[in-house]
């Protein structure tokens, strides 16, 4: 049975030089969720697109805090395509990502912009339960 949690959450993306001059940004991420989803996550971007509002970038981050009083971490996998404006976006929980007792989580996000520039997301997630190692 999944479970469904809803909240803020702050992003900062910090963008990196472009050394190699091959036409794709590289960002840090650096979150901070609230909620039943509340803690901290830390990721990298890749993104390209056209200046005719074309695009994609693919992300990965790394959260770590509570989801429902829940400790431990889990990472996130982003894709995101954008054709001539129309988004299209796909996060999901990394498969056997989860540590402490968020080990056995599967999930995905749905982010939410609100046109003030907000954030907020919808996480619609399992926990199994995993049977400890003897």
């Amino acid at each position: 049975m999944s479970a469904r949690v809803t909240g803020p959450f702050e992003v900062k993306i910090i963008p990196q030089d472009d050394k190699l001059g091959d036409g794709i940004s590289r960002m840090l991420l650096d979150k901070q969720y609230h909620g039943d989803l509340d803690g901290t996550s830390k990721g990298q971007m890749l993104a390209t697109g056209s200046a005719k509002s074309s695009g994609v970038y693919v992300a990965i981050e790394t959260f770590t805090g509570t989801l429902r009083g829940k400790t431990g971490s889990f990472s996130l996998h982003h894709t995101g395509i954008m054709t001539k404006a129309a988004p299209q976006l796909t996060i999901g929980v990394v498969p056997d990502s989860g540590t402490g007792q968020l080990a056995g989580i599967a999930g995905n996000m749905t982010i939410h912009i609100a046109p003030d520039g907000r954030h907020s997301y919808e996480f619609e997630y399992t926990l199994t339960d995993t049977p400890l190692s003897h």
